[in-house]
């Protein structure tokens, strides 16, 4: 580990669906309904992958690190100096799936990004949640 990690902060937005993990997952990796809750993409769930989210702000880059089908998925995240990870975590619940969402990588001077990922996950959340109301 390296004395940088060491002084990085986290945002973790987590959330309890009525869905089966199936159907979070594609809402996760395919770029039509990812586009509907996130933001355009060319997202292709294969390791390695190199895709970009685009918004009218800017672009993301991004580089898949980790497919592990209706269970895990991580990708690189970096956007105005911002080197991070992005990971979603799913777990079946008796009532459906547990989400989490982890980005990890925020310097101590980065305190606007790290706020603006805060509010902006919980708002992704709420618009992912209305995604999967909506498809079948």
């Amino acid at each position: 580990m390296n004395d940088a990690s060491l002084h990085t902060r986290t945002v973790v937005v987590e959330r309890d669906f009525p869905h089966p993990a199936e159907k979070i997952w594609r809402a996760l990796t395919q770029p039509h309904l990812i586009e509907a809750w996130l933001m355009k993409s060319d997202f292709a769930p294969v390791p390695g992958h190199r895709f970009s989210f685009n918004a009218d702000w800017g672009s993301v880059a991004c580089e898949v690190v980790v497919i592990e089908p209706n269970s895990s998925l991580s990708y690189t995240w970096s956007a105005m100096g911002l080197e991070s990870v992005v990971t979603w975590t799913l777990c079946p619940t008796s009532t459906g799936t547990h989400l989490r969402m982890e980005q990890t990588g925020f310097r101590p001077e980065q305190e606007q990004a790290y706020l603006g990922a805060q509010y902006g996950w919980t708002t992704f959340m709420a618009e992912l949640e209305n995604v999967l109301s909506r498809e079948n």
